[in-house]
C-alpha cells in the first residue's frame, strides 16, 4: 500500500509518518502490525504504533539519514505487512554467557526487548564495560526483568 505523508517532528528529535486509519485497517493484523516501510529506495523494518488516537511508524534518525529526509518533508511512503520472523542476531559472546534460564527468559522477549539488550551489549567502547554489560543482561533476565 502506498501514501502521501509529512514527516511530524514529535518533541525535541522525535520524528514519525501517520499512517492512515484505512491502511492499518487493510493490513487486518490488529493495531500494532509489523511492517516494512519504504521511503524512496530506503526500506526498514518497525511497527505501527496507535498513538493519540491515530496510527504512527516510527522514523528513527538512522533511517532520516539513510533516506535522506528530514522533518516536514513530504514523502512517498510505502507499507507493506511484514510477515517475515523477527530475529536478533545475538553476539557469540553474549550468547556464550547465556545459562539456560537466561536463554529461556531472552527467547521469550518481544523482539524489540531482544533488540535492545543486544544493541546496548554492542554499543559498549570498551572490551570491559561490554563484559560488564553482558553480565548485567544475563543477570536482569534471570530476574525476569525485560529491559534494563
Amino acid at each position: 500500500m502506498e501514501f502521501r505523508a509529512t514527516i511530524i517532528l514529535g518533541g525535541k528529535t522525535a520524528t514519525g509518518i501517520e499512517v492512515p486509519a484505512v491502511v492499518v485497517e487493510e493490513m487486518d493484523a490488529g493495531k500494532r502490525p509489523p511492517v516494512v516501510v519504504t521511503l524512496g529506495g530506503y526500506t526498514y523494518r518497525t511497527t505501527v504504533a496507535p498513538y493519540t488516537g491515530a496510527y504512527f511508524i516510527p522514523l528513527a534518525a538512522e533511517h532520516r539519514q539513510a533516506a535522506g529526509v528530514v522533518a516536514g518533508d513530504e514523502v512517498d511512503v510505502r507499507i507493506e505487512l511484514d510477515t517475515a520472523p523477527r530475529e536478533v542476531p545475538v553476539p557469540d559472546d553474549l550468547a556464550a554467557a547465556f545459562d539456560e534460564p537466561a536463554r529461556a527468559a531472552f527467547d521469550g522477549l518481544a523482539y524489540t526487548h531482544q533488540k535492545e539488550w543486544v544493541r546496548w551489549v554492542e554499543e559498549a567502547k570498551k572490551p570491559e564495560t561490554r563484559t560488564a554489560r553482558i553480565e548485567k543482561t544475563v543477570e536482569s533476565l534471570r530476574a525476569g526483568r525485560k529491559t534494563r
